[in-house]
């Protein structure tokens, strides 16, 4: 199946709003086995709008519009999709009864402009919006079936997702059962990823499993695309492939899934009834974490955190170490109470970003029972830098409750 999304609004082709919409679409579809062939953005113009529609209405067998599906002047999707069709306009009087009801329901009076949202083409199957007012539907234009959604992104998503997939898939004639298995992993480059998993869609020799990749600094995610009869003929293709990537990726595996590694790392404190003394951005605004996560400290200056906790100044001053990352670390779990405490010490080169622009990162986990620290030098710019700090932290912390090696390499760091 060929699919063509259209992104309209002036706003998106001047670069006022960054196209986040598409991302969402293209990446989703993929995950289902449905892609992308054309991705197109049309500003707010009677004509161009028409030309685009009529193009894709001939090159493609579905098309997924995005936006246009306003009360305002600028929003065209139901004109130009009607003459597109060839079809007239028509107020949808359901829709118009949905509408009114909807912001009576929040105490809110219904302008006569949003009576524009009701009018659609003659031959159009509306797409349920249960959270908006802006009505999708579908036509067809040329050999294409069109699907028109509003530029919301939590209405679009649950459009996509509950409506319009469920469509693609039955008219692709594929096996409309698909699962998407998701593994996250922290330490190895993609191309090293690639390489331990040759192989592995071979373990189901009918080809209804599709290995793919997601790069997204520091992580990668690994997709398998499960297609099958239904979920018991999936999970009897999955398992031998899931197992096996498991096997080759073993430590670097941080979660599966939904599972994040703040929340597999907060889970896991959780389980121990502990509670944790450093890192506060990526814990500290998850459920539960306040049951968990004592106390977080920030600061540029070394000095500063040896006067805070109490620590000798000229333990942490000049060039950082690994001892001085377990001095912080057994002071703040000290000073807080926490089971565990994770210190990072960061040394950032001097000057601009370069090529070969680094930082040096000493780490150390203490417990009531021991401590265990290492030390990385990780290269790119100052973001790459912190990205890397904060994510090596937790990837650590990430083990050391597991009981999986501390200081295993990754494939971001220099010696």
């Amino acid at each position: 199946m060929r699919i063509e999304i259209i992104c309209t609004g002036d706003e998106v082709l001047t670069g006022k709003i960054v196209n986040t919409n598409f991302s969402y679409m293209a990446q989703k579809l993929e995950d289902f086995g449905l892609s992308v062939c054309w991705g197109t953005i049309v500003g707010d113009d009677r004509e161009e709008l028409l030309a685009a529609f009529r193009q894709s209405g001939g090159r493609a067998d579905a098309v997924i519009v995005n936006g246009g599906l306003g009360p305002t002047v600028d929003d065209l999707s139901q004109e130009i999709a009607a003459r597109a069709a060839g079809v007239d306009l028509a107020l949808n009087e359901g829709w118009l009864v949905r509408m009114e009801d909807f912001f009576r329901r929040r105490n809110r009076v219904m302008s006569a402009n949003n009576r524009k949202q009701a009018m659609l083409p003659t031959t159009a199957d509306i797409l349920d919006n249960p959270i908006g007012t802006a009505c999708g539907f579908a036509l067809d234009i040329g050999k294409a079936r069109f699907f028109f959604t509003p530029g919301v992104p939590r209405e679009l998503r649950r459009m996509l997702e509950e409506q319009i997939i469920p469509r693609l898939l039955a008219r692709s004639g594929v096996a409309t059962t698909i699962y998407l298995k998701r593994f996250h992993s922290y330490g190895l480059g993609e191309s090293h990823v690639d390489q331990l998993l040759t192989g592995v869609e071979d373990l189901v020799s009918d080809g209804s499993v599709k290995l793919g990749f997601r790069t997204h600094y520091p992580q990668i995610e690994t997709k398998l695309t499960v297609r099958g009869a239904d979920m018991d003929d999936i999970g009897r293709k999955l398992a031998p492939v899931e197992e096996e990537v498991r096997k080759r990726l073993g430590n670097f595996i941080l979660g599966e899934d939904d599972q994040t590694l703040e929340g597999v790392v907060l889970g896991a404190l959780a389980e121990r009834d502990g509670s944790l003394g450093q890192i506060a951005a990526r814990i500290a605004h998850l459920p539960g974490a306040e049951k968990v996560f004592r106390r977080g400290l920030v600061s540029r200056d070394p000095a500063e955190i040896a006067a805070d906790l109490g620590l000798d100044g000229a333990l942490i001053a000049g060039e950082l170490s690994r001892e001085a990352a377990e001095a912080v670390a057994q002071a703040v779990r000290r000073e807080t109470g926490a089971t565990h405490a994770l210190a990072v010490l960061i040394e950032i080169d001097d000057g601009p970003d370069r090529i070969d622009f680094g930082g040096s990162i000493h780490l150390a986990i203490a417990s009531e029972h021991d401590t265990e620290s290492r030390r990385s030098r990780i290269y790119g710019g100052r973001d790459w830098v912190r990205l890397g700090a904060v994510e090596l932290g937790l990837d650590c912390l990430r083990r050391y409750l597991q009981g999986l090696p501390v200081t295993e390499r990754t494939d971001f760091e220099r010696v």
